[in-house]
C-alpha cells in the first residue's frame, strides 16, 4: 500500500506515466516537508500533498474504521470533495471548486483507495457507486488496470481495483472483457512460475524484453487481489503453517498464485526479517536500505493468507525499528503498521511500545469518536464481501476450500508516485 512503492516500482510507474504524456511533474523529486501552499483543514498529515493526498487520506480512514476510529466530518468531507463529476479520483484536487478536465491526472489507484474507504466509514454510497462505475469504464482489454486510464495493465493497480470492486459487492469473476478476460488474468499472467530462485513472486509489468521480473511490492499486493481481497484484509485467526512448496506447473486458479506468493514472500523475509529497497536511479551510495513499508505490506499478505508463522519474525523487526519511519513519513506510514498489526493479531495501541493509533489520529483532525475494539472481534471476515452473492466469485470460494483442505487455514495500493509521503 503505496509508501509502499519500491525504487524499481517507482521507476516503473513513471515511465508508464511518461508514455502516457504526464505532466513533468510526475517524475519530480520528492515534495517538501513544507508544502509552499496551505493544507486544507481536513486532510492528515503535513507533507505536500500533491502525489497522495488522497490515498494517505484512504489509508489513514481504512486503518482508523479497523481500530474503532470514526473520522471527523471535516476529513470526510474533503475526501468526497475530491471526486471528479465522472467518478474518478486524482491525487489530489487542491481546487475543488473546479471541475475536473482533460488535464485532471485522475487514477485508478487514488480511486479504488477511496472507494475502499467510503465503504469502511460509510454512509456515501452514492459516491462510491460512481467511482466503481468510472473503473469499470476503464478496465483494459486484458482485464486490469494501469495506474492511469489506458496504460498498460499492472500487478498494483489490478490488484487494488480488485480490492474496491470486492469491497462494493462485485462479482470479480462475471467482470469480463469484450474478450472474456477478468481481472484475475492479469495477475495469472504476471505470477513467475516457480522453478527458479524467484518463483512464485509476481512481477509489476513485463519488462521490455517481455520478461517477468520478481517485484516484491507487486507480490504482496497481487497475493491480496488473487484472493480477492482489499486494503483492510481481516485478520484471520485459523491455524496457519509454513507456505507450501511453490507449486510447479502452469498457475491456473488465482488462489494458488495468492499462495505461491505467499512462499516467495516467505523467503525474502527469512533472512533479515525485512525487505530492501534498491538504490534510487543514479544515486551515489549503492547500499540497498531497509524497505518498512512494504515489509509491512508482506507481513499482510502472508497473514491474510493463512501464514502469520511466517510473518512473525518480520512483524517483530517492525515493532523494534519502524517508528522512527512511520514519524518521517506520516498517516500512510501509519495505517500500513496498523493493518499489519490487525492482520497478525498484534495490539496497534502497543506496537513494540509505540501506540500507532493516537499517533494516527495525530496527524489528522481530531476524530468523531475513539473506542477499542475487543481484540477477540472477528466482524472483519465478512467485510470484503466473502458470500457468493457478494460479489467475490468462485475463485475466492475455491481458494478457501483448497487452504482448508491443505491444512493452511486460511492485504496496496498504491502505492503512490513518491513512496516517502
Amino acid at each position: 500500500m503505496t509508501v509502499r512503492r519500491s525504487a524499481a516500482l517507482l521507476a516503473a510507474t513513471a515511465t508508464v506515466l511518461c508514455a502516457a504524456a504526464a505532466p513533468a511533474a510526475v517524475a519530480a523529486p520528492s515534495p517538501s516537508p513544507t508544502p509552499s501552499v496551505s493544507l486544507p483543514a481536513g486532510l492528515y498529515g503535513t507533507k505536500d500533498p500533491t502525489y497522495d493526498g488522497v490515498w494517505r487520506q484512504s489509508l489513514a480512514f481504512i486503518a482508523q474504521e479497523l481500530e474503532g476510529v470514526t473520522p471527523a466530518a471535516e476529513s470526510v468531507d474533503w475526501l468526497v470533495a475530491q471526486q471528479c463529476d465522472s467518478g474518478a479520483y486524482a491525487s489530489y484536487r487542491a481546487d475543488t471548486g473546479k471541475p475536473c478536465d482533460a488535464k485532471t491526472m485522475t487514477d485508478t489507484n487514488a480511486t479504488a483507495a477511496a472507494i475502499q474507504a467510503l465503504a469502511e466509514i460509510g454512509g456515501h454510497g452514492a459516491a462510491a457507486d460512481k467511482a466503481i462505475a468510472w473503473l469499470k469504464s476503464v478496465q483494459n482489454e486484458d482485464g486490469g488496470w494501469g495506474y492511469n486510464a489506458g496504460s498498460p495493465s499492472d500487478a498494483n493497480s489490478t490488484s487494488i481495483v480488485i480490492g474496491a470492486l470486492a469491497r462494493r459487492k462485485q462479482r470479480l469473476a462475471d467482470m469480463t472483457t469484450a474478450g472474456g478476460r477478468t481481472p484475475y488474468d492479469v495477475l495469472l499472467k504476471l505470477a513467475i512460475p516457480c522453478g527458479g530462485k524467484d518463483g512464485g513472486a509476481f512481477a509489476y509489468q513485463p519488462d521490455k524484453a517481455g520478461k517477468l521480473v520478481a517485484n516484491a511490492d507487486a507480490t504482496a499486493a497481487a497475493v491480496l487481489g488473487s484472493m480477492g481481497k482489499g486494503l483492510s484484509a481481516w485478520n484471520n485467526s485459523a491455524a496457519a503453517t509454513k507456505p507450501t512448496t511453490c507449486r510447479t506447473g502452469a498457475v491456473e486458479k488465482p488462489e494458488q498464485a495468492a499462495q505461491n506468493g505467499a512462499h516467495y514472500l516467505a523467503g525474502a523475509l527469512a533472512g533479515t526479517g525485512h525487505l530492501n529497497q534498491p538504490p534510487m536511479p543514479g544515486a551515489t551510495d549503492t547500499t540497498e536500505q531497509p524497505d518498512f513499508g512494504n515489509t509491512a505490506d508482506a507481513v499482510v499478505a502472508l497473514a491474510s493468507s493463512g501464514h502469520k508463522d511466517a510473518a512473525s519474525g518480520a512483524l517483530g523487526w517492525l515493532k523494534k525499528h519502524a517508528a522512527p519511519w512511520a514519524a518521517e513519513n506520516g498517516p500512510a506510514a501509519y495505517a500500513q503498521l496498523i493493518v499489519a498489526a490487525h492482520a497478525t493479531g498484534a495490539d496497534a495501541r502497543d506496537f513494540g511500545g509505540v501506540d500507532l493509533v493516537a499517533r494516527l489520529n495525530a496527524t489528522g483532525p481530531a476524530p468523531a469518536a475513539v473506542h477499542t475494539p475487543s481484540p477477540a472481534a472477528s466482524d472483519y471476515a465478512a467485510q470484503d464481501g466473502t458470500s457468493d452473492d457478494a460479489g467475490l466469485g468462485v475463485w475466492w470460494l475455491v481458494g478457501i476450500g483448497l487452504a482448508a483442505g491443505a491444512g493452511i487455514g486460511f492485504l496496496i495500493s498504491s502505492r503512490r508516485k513518491n513512496p516517502q509521503l
